[in-house]
C-alpha cells in the first residue's frame, strides 16, 4: 500500500467500512471498531489521519508502538491474523500512517469479541452487539452445540409423553419403510432413545415439542390462527390460539383451513373427491415446515396462519439456512434444517421429506391444481410463505371465458414457438425471475426480454406469474404451465 492508496481511502467520510484515528492513543476504542468490522462488512482502520479534516499527519512509530498494536489485536477472539501496514508520509520527518484491514463477517462464521464483548457496525457507528444477535450467530456457527431441540427438557418425565402419539408416528414410519418393523414392539423409552429424543436418560425439548402431553412450560409451542374479511387485518372473522405438541398444532391448523377455505369437488368413479381452493397437501407441507424449522429459542414468538379473501400466509419465526434465500429457495437445494433432531424424527415418521424437496413438491401440486405457486418473503426475523387463491370466474362471463379459452387454445396450436421461448419454457420448470431468464438467454435488455419473450408466453398460456395480482412486483417470477 502506498501513500496514494491512503489518500484515496480517506478522501471520503467515515463509513460502515472506514474509520479514521489521529493516533494509536485511541487504540482501545479502535479495537472496538475492529471487532465491529469483523462482525459486519469488514473495513479499514487508519491511524495518523484526522477524522474531521482528513489531513494525513502520520505519527511516530517505534517498536513499542508495534508491540501495543499486537497486544491490542490479541484481545480479539477468535484470533485474527491481521496484516498491519506502515506507510511513510512524505516530508514529515519519518512519520507513518498505520493501516489495518479486516475481512467481512460471513454468515455461519463465529462472532467476534474484544475482551469478551461483541460489537457491530450500524452505519458509520460502532455499537455493542445485541445479545439475541450474538446468540443467533453462535447457534448458526455451532448448531449441534447450541440447538434448542437437543437441550434437556427440565422437569419433564416419561409420563409426560403421549404414548399413543409416539406409537401412531412409529406405525407411519414403519409402513413408509423409514423405520424397522421391530420399532412397533419397542418400549417407549427405547423408541425415544433411538430417535435421539433423550440425552443422559432425560427427555429433550424435541421430545416434548413432538409428543408432550403438557406443553405449558413452552409458550413458543403455540399456533395463532386468524381469518380476516378482505385483504388486510382490519376486520376479524375468526381468531384462535392453539397450544400443544407438533401433531396437535398441525391438526388445529388444518382444521382451521377446512373451516375457512372453499371446497371444490369432482366425481371420480363412484366417489366424490373434494379439495380445498389451496391444495391441502401443499398447505400441510407448508405448515409442517413452519412448525419444524422455526426458531424455538424465542419463547415470545409463534407460528401464525392467516386467511384473507385472496391469499393464505403462514409466518414462522426464524431465518433461512445459510445459502438459501427467498429468490433461490425454489431451486433444487440440500436440506439444512434449523432443528435437526425434530426434522429427523418427522422424516422417519413420513411427515417430512429430506433433501430439500418439499418446496418443489408444493409448487408442483399448485400447478397441477391451477393455483399460483407460493412465494416466500424473509423479514428481519421471520419467514412468510404466501399462497394466492386462483381468480374466480364471474358466472355471466362463462361464455366469454370459454370463447377466450378456445381461441387461446387454437392460437397456441397455430403459433410457432421460437427457440428462445422454448428455452424459457424448459428453464422455468421452477419459478425464475426476469433477470435469471435474461442471464440464461444471454441478453441484457429488460424491456425487450419481457415484451419479446415473456408476455407472448403468458398470453399463450405457457407461462404464468407467481404473483399475478401484482404484475410489477419486483420479486415477480415466472413458471411454466404444463400442457394438458
Amino acid at each position: 500500500m502506498t501513500i496514494k492508496d491512503i489518500e484515496k481511502l480517506v478522501a471520503s467520510d467515515e463509513s460502515r467500512t472506514l474509520e479514521l484515528k489521529k493516533t494509536t492513543g485511541e487504540l482501545k476504542d479502535a479495537m472496538h471498531t475492529a471487532c465491529a468490522f469483523l462482525n459486519s462488512d469488514g473495513g479499514w482502520l487508519i491511524f495518523g489521519v484526522t477524522p474531521t479534516s482528513h489531513r494525513i499527519l502520520g505519527q511516530d512509530v517505534t517498536d513499542n508502538t508495534k508491540q501495543e498494536i499486537a497486544r491490542a489485536l490479541s484481545g480479539l477472539e477468535p484470533f485474527v491474523d491481521a496484516v498491519v501496514e506502515y506507510i511513510v508520509v512524505p516530508e514529515s520527518n519519518g512519520k507513518q500512517v498505520i493501516a489495518l484491514h479486516f475481512e467481512e463477517w460471513v454468515r455461519g462464521g463465529t462472532p467476534y469479541t474484544y475482551h469478551g464483548s461483541p460489537y457491530y457496525k450500524v452505519e458509520s457507528t460502532t455499537q455493542p452487539m445485541p445479545r439475541y444477535m450474538f446468540e443467533e450467530r453462535l447457534k448458526e456457527h455451532s448448531p449441534f452445540k447450541f440447538a434448542w431441540d437437543s437441550q434437556i427438557a427440565e422437569g419433564y418425565k416419561m409420563e409426560d409423553i403421549d404414548e399413543n402419539r409416539v406409537r401412531g408416528a412409529v406405525r407411519l414410519g414403519v409402513s413408509g419403510g423409514r423405520l424397522n418393523a421391530s420399532a412397533e414392539i419397542d418400549d417407549i423409552s427405547s423408541l425415544l432413545k433411538k430417535m435421539k429424543l433423550m440425552k443422559d436418560d432425560k427427555l429433550t425439548n424435541a421430545a416434548v415439542m413432538l409428543f408432550g402431553k403438557n406443553t405449558d412450560n413452552y409458550p413458543q409451542l403455540l399456533l395463532r390462527m386468524a381469518c380476516f374479511k378482505g385483504t388486510d387485518k382490519n376486520i376479524f372473522i375468526d381468531n384462535k390460539r392453539e397450544s400443544g405438541n407438533f401433531f396437535e398444532l398441525l391438526d388445529a391448523g388444518i382444521a382451521f383451513c377446512f373451516r375457512h377455505l372453499n371446497l371444490s369437488g369432482e366425481i371420480i368413479g363412484l366417489q366424490r373427491k373434494e379439495d380445498l381452493e389451496i391444495p391441502l397437501p401443499a398447505l400441510r407441507e407448508a405448515l409442517t415446515n413452519a412448525l419444524c424449522h422455526r426458531s424455538y429459542d424465542d419463547p415470545s414468538a409463534s407460528v401464525s396462519l392467516a386467511v384473507y379473501s385472496d391469499r393464505i400466509e403462514i409466518v414462522n419465526p426464524g431465518r433461512f439456512p445459510i445459502g438459501i434465500t427467498s429468490e433461490n429457495i425454489m431451486l433444487p437445494h440440500e436440506s439444512f434444517p434449523h432443528n435437526q433432531t425434530i426434522a429427523h424424527v418427522l422424516y422417519q415418521t413420513t411427515f417430512l421429506e429430506s433433501w430439500g424437496s418439499g418446496v418443489k413438491r408444493m409448487c408442483d401440486i399448485c400447478i397441477e391444481k391451477g393455483v399460483p405457486v407460493p412465494t416466500y418473503h424473509e423479514g428481519s426475523r421471520t419467514i412468510t410463505i404466501c399462497f394466492r387463491k386462483a381468480k374466480k370466474e364471474i358466472a355471466g362471463d362463462n361464455h366469454q371465458s370459454n370463447h377466450q379459452s378456445n381461441h387461446q387454445s387454437n392460437h397456441q396450436s397455430n403459433h410457432q414457438i421460437s427457440d428462445n421461448q422454448q428455452r424459457i419454457i424448459d428453464f422455468c420448470t421452477v419459478p425464475r425471475s426476469s433477470s435469471e431468464i435474461m442471464e440464461m438467454l444471454g441478453i441484457s435488455n429488460q424491456s425487450k426480454n419481457r415484451q419479446s419473450h415473456i408476455v407472448p408466453l403468458i398470453e399463450l398460456g405457457l407461462l404464468q406469474m407467481t404473483n399475478p395480482e401484482n404484475p410489477k412486483d419486483r420479486n415477480q417470477k415466472y413458471i411454466s404451465i404444463p400442457k394438458v
